[in-house]
């Protein structure tokens, strides 16, 4: 597998209009798309950074994966997530490969994207997003 780029950096964070504001406000960024992803539990926020993304991420429910990482963690990085191509083929290899997943198969994620989550403890402690726009 070689990832093409940097799609994302996922920050959880615990109220997203606060940190909307802090990310417009004091770096300048401007923020392109908010969305709720109903199967993750969270309301995002996306900022564009030359050709890398800030995703933020807000819980929608304590019970969902941010709520549980804030509770455990507290705000912060969340994720790193990488553009590939033929995400099923590469979720295969990696499984092959004994590569512990989370997602056995891709579903949808925020802007439309099918994404897989690899297990922090497969990735030295991150955990690692796949993303494939299968729009373009």
């Amino acid at each position: 597998m070689k990832p093409s780029h940097i799609e994302h950096i996922g920050i959880a964070v615990s109220n997203l209009e606060e940190a909307i504001s802090f990310y417009e406000k004091v770096l300048g960024l401007t923020c392109y798309n908010i969305e709720y992803v109903p199967d993750q539990m969270v309301r995002t926020a996306f900022f564009m950074v030359g050709q890398t993304k800030i995703e933020l991420l807000e819980s929608t429910d304590p019970e969902g994966p941010i709520g549980k990482f804030i509770d455990k963690r507290g705000e912060g990085i969340h994720h790193i997530a990488f553009s590939v191509e033929k995400i099923e083929e590469q979720l295969l290899k990696l499984s092959g490969s004994g590569i512990r997943l989370i997602d056995n198969t891709p579903r949808k994620g925020a802007e439309n994207m099918d994404i897989a989550f690899l297990h922090p403890k497969a990735t030295h402690g991150v955990l690692i997003e796949l993303c494939e726009n299968k729009n373009t």
